[in-house]
């Protein structure tokens, strides 16, 4: 959750403990000792309030330099690409944002569900490959190593789904032209896979795609 949104969530708990505790003291019928408490702290209150207006000020003053100084330290970092918009939480290491286009524009990436999250990912690596990063970093942060697995298997169904490639396709893929050999067709797939394999930083859909090119290309 966004710090603003924690803080929410954390006040209606509160309020949601404080009316459980009222309603269970009126069901067992002590709600007297809350009463009881009530008039023991009132002349407490009244000696207190005058004090709290006079601190007043002073509590105010050091809000503002409080505010003053988390915003000078820069306590949070934005990053907007095309498809998302991204902000990181210094303080606790918690990253949120929103998908800016695309089949779930406007929604926030909190409230996404796994195939959700795969949707959207196989969008970015079909639109933008800066949006590819920073959402691979998200899901790194915030489910580790395990969304990989899921999309791994999601990329091979949709390579193994997506079999009505053309041939022109194929070969704009792998950067040949038509009637190039089998050499060409290998020394060019060679090429690519170094250069998109998932363990050099590339992606598992591209790789799924290089290699469905070069499937189809040789199989004649």
């Amino acid at each position: 959750m966004s710090p603003k949104k924690r803080r929410r969530a954390i006040a209606l708990i509160l309020l949601t403990v404080v009316a459980l505790f009222v309603l269970l003291m009126a069901l067992t019928g002590r709600l007297h000792w809350i009463a009881a408490l009530f008039a023991g702290l009132l002349p407490f209150a009244r000696q207190l309030l005058p004090l709290l207006i006079r601190m007043l000020p002073f509590i105010n003053h050091w809000y503002k330099r409080r505010q003053g100084s988390q915003q000078a330290s820069g306590n949070r970092s934005e990053v907007t690409t095309r498809i998302l918009s991204m902000t990181l939480d210094h303080d606790s290491g918690v990253m949120y944002g929103s998908v800016n286009e695309g089949p779930l524009q406007g929604r926030v990436l909190g409230e996404l569900s796994e195939q959700e999250f795969l949707q959207l990912l196989n969008y970015c690596r079909q639109q933008d490959a800066d949006s590819t990063r920073l959402l691979e970093t998200y899901l790194d942060k915030r489910f580790g190593d395990s969304w990989r697995a899921d999309d791994q298997q999601q990329t091979h169904h949709n390579a193994e789904s997506s079999g009505d490639m053309s041939k022109a396709e194929a070969y704009e893929i792998l950067g040949l032209q038509p009637g190039c050999s089998r050499e060409e067709i290998i020394t060019a797939h060679r090429r690519l896979m170094q250069k998109y394999h998932p363990d050099r930083g590339g992606s598992d859909y591209l790789a799924a795609k290089i290699n469905q090119a070069k499937d189809l290309l040789t199989d004649d």
